[in-house]
C-alpha cells in the first residue's frame, strides 16, 4: 500500500478540492499532512522539504511572473472602460442585418477582447450582460446564445496575450529544462514565453474559425434559431457612420493589441516590458473614453491584487504538493505508466491529454497547470515531443475545462448573469457544440503540428 501513496495524495487533493476548500491551502495543506504521515511510516524523507525555500525563492524572483499582474491590470482596466460594450454595439450594426449575426459579433467581440484582455471571468461576465437580453429578444435560441457566449468568453485561454499561456510558458521552460538535463544535455535550450504566444496565435485563429463556421451552418439549416435584425430596424442604418463607428471603436484596441502582441513577437520586448506598455496602454484608454477615476482605479488596483494574490498562492501550494508527490516517487510511477505504454509517443500523449481533459471536470486550469504539467511535462518532452506544439495542445485542452459541466466556470460565470426564463440546462445544452469544436481543434493539431510550430520557427528561427 504504501508504494500508492503518491496516488492516494493525489485522490486525496481532487476529493478536497470538490469540498469547496480553497485552492492553494487544500493543495499544500494534503500535501503537507501526507508527508507526515509519510515520515511516521518511514516511507517519506523529510529533507524533500528543504528544497521549498529554493522554490519559493525562485517564484518570487521570476521575472517572467512580472507579467501577470500586468495583463490582469490591462484587462481589468479594459472591462471596467465599457470597451467591450461599444465594440458589441458597432459589430451588430455590421453583422446583425444577417441571419446569426448577432452570434458572429459574439465571436468577434471575445476574439478582440481575448486578445486584448486575456481574463475568462470578466469576458463571459460582460458578454452575458450586455449581448444575452439582446439576443433573446430577437429569437435566439437560449442554448445556441448561452454556449456562443460561453466559447467567446474563452477564447482568452488560447488567444495571446493569454495569461493561461504566460504560466504554462514559466512551467514548460522548467519541465524542458529537467528533461534535457534528464538526457545529459548540460547546456539545456530554453522555450519561453514568445515562443507559446506565437505558437497559439494559429490554432486560436482556427478555433474561432471553426466557432464562426458552425454559426454560419446553424444559420443556413436553422435560421429560426438565430434570426437577423427586423426589417424595420435596419432601415434607419447609415453605413458612413457605421464605417466611422467601426473605425472609432476598433482602432484603439487593435493598436494596444498590436503594440503588446506585435512587440512580443518582434523580439522587441519580453512579455514582462510588453504587459507594461499595455497597462500604461489600457489607462490612456479608459482616459480617452472618460471612464478612469479615483473610485474606478482603486476598484481596478484591487481586482488585480486579489487575482494576482490567488494565482500566486496557488502556484506556491503547488510547488509544495508537486515536491512531496516527487518524494512519494510520484514522478518515477508516472514515467513507468507512460514510457511503457504500447504506441509510444502517441499513446503517452493521448493518455495525458485523455487525463487532463477528463481532470478539467472538476479542477481549475490552474490547479492542472502548476501540478499535473510538471509532472508528466518532463517525462513527455524526454520521449522527443516538442514542447511547444505540447504547450498548445495543453492550453486548447485546458480550454474546454472551462465549458465542461458539472464545474465549468464560464458556466458559472454565465449562470450568474442569466435574466429569468434561461435555465442551468440550456448553459449545459449551448455548450456541448463547442466542446465538440473545441476537441476537433484539438485533434486537428495533433494530426498537423505545424499549425502551431510553423509561426514560431519563422520568427525566431
Amino acid at each position: 500500500m504504501l508504494e500508492y501513496m503518491a496516488v492516494f495524495m493525489f485522490l486525496a487533493v481532487c476529493l478536497v478540492l470538490m469540498s469547496g476548500y480553497p485552492v492553494a491551502l487544500s493543495l499544500a495543506g494534503t500535501a503537507l499532512a501526507f508527508a507526515i504521515i509519510g515520515n511516521a511510516l518511514g516511507h517519506f524523507d523529510a529533507a524533500f522539504l528543504a528544497a521549498m525555500p529554493n522554490r519559493l525563492f525562485g517564484i518570487m524572483t521570476n521575472e517572467t511572473l512580472i507579467a501577470v499582474p500586468l495583463f490582469v491590470f490591462m484587462g481589468v482596466m479594459l472591462e471596467r472602460s465599457k470597451v467591450a460594450e461599444k465594440l458589441l454595439d458597432t459589430m451588430a450594426g455590421l453583422f446583425g442585418t444577417r441571419p446569426g449575426g448577432l452570434g458572429f459579433s459574439v465571436i468577434l467581440v471575445g476574439m478582440l477582447l481575448a486578445a486584448s484582455t486575456g481574463i475568462i471571468g470578466a469576458t463571459v461576465v460582460t458578454m452575458g450582460l450586455l449581448s444575452l437580453p439582446t439576443m433573446l429578444k430577437r429569437g435566439y435560441s437560449p442554448a445556441l446564445a448561452c454556449g456562443t457566449i460561453c466559447a467567446s468568453g474563452t477564447l482568452g485561454q488560447i488567444i495571446p496575450p493569454s495569461i493561461v499561456l504566460i504560466l504554462l510558458g514559466d512551467v514548460l521552460s522548467s519541465a524542458y529544462q529537467q528533461a534535457q538535463l534528464d538526457m545529459g544535455i548540460f547546456a539545456p535550450e530554453n522555450i519561453s514565453v514568445g515562443d507559446l504566444f506565437a505558437g497559439a496565435l494559429l490554432p486560436g485563429l482556427m478555433l474561432v474559425g471553426l466557432y464562426l463556421g458552425y454559426l454560419f451552418v446553424m444559420a443556413v439549416f436553422r435560421p429560426d434559431s438565430m434570426p437577423a435584425v427586423p426589417a424595420a430596424e435596419r432601415a434607419g442604418m447609415n453605413r458612413r457612420q457605421l464605417f466611422k463607428q467601426v473605425m472609432q471603436v476598433l482602432l484603439p484596441p487593435l493598436a494596444l493589441i498590436i503594440a503588446v502582441l506585435g512587440s512580443i513577437l518582434a523580439g522587441i520586448a519580453t512579455p514582462t516590458e510588453a504587459a507594461s506598455v499595455g497597462a500604461v496602454g489600457a489607462i490612456l484608454l479608459a482616459i480617452s473614453q472618460r471612464q478612469l477615476d479615483l473610485p474606478r482605479l482603486r476598484e481596478v488596483m484591487q481586482s488585480t491584487t486579489r487575482v494576482t494574490s490567488m494565482v500566486f498562492l496557488i502556484f506556491i501550494g503547488a510547488s509544495i504538493f508537486s515536491l512531496v508527490f516527487r518524494g512519494f516517487g510520484g514522478d518515477e510511477m508516472v514515467e513507468d505508466l507512460l514510457t511503457g505504454l504500447p504506441g509510444g509517443i502517441f499513446s503517452a500523449v493521448l493518455v495525458v491529454m485523455l487525463f487532463m481533459f477528463l481532470l478539467g471536470f472538476v479542477l481549475d486550469f490552474i490547479e492542472i497547470t502548476f501540478v499535473v504539467v510538471p509532472i508528466v511535462g518532463p517525462i513527455l518532452l524526454t520521449m522527443g515531443v516538442d514542447p511547444v506544439w505540447l504547450g498548445v495542445m495543453i492550453a486548447i485542452n485546458l480550454q474546454t475545462s472551462f465549458l465542461t459541466p458539472p464545474f465549468g466556470f464560464a458556466l458559472f460565470y454565465l449562470r450568474g448573469v442569466t435574466p429569468e426564463g434561461v435555465t442551468t440546462g440550456d448553459i449545459y445544452k449551448g455548450v456541448m457544440p463547442f466542446i465538440g469544436i473545441q476537441l476537433l481543434a484539438l485533434g486537428v493539431l495533433a494530426l498537423w503540428p505545424a499549425l502551431a510550430t510553423w509561426l514560431p520557427t519563422q520568427i525566431y528561427g
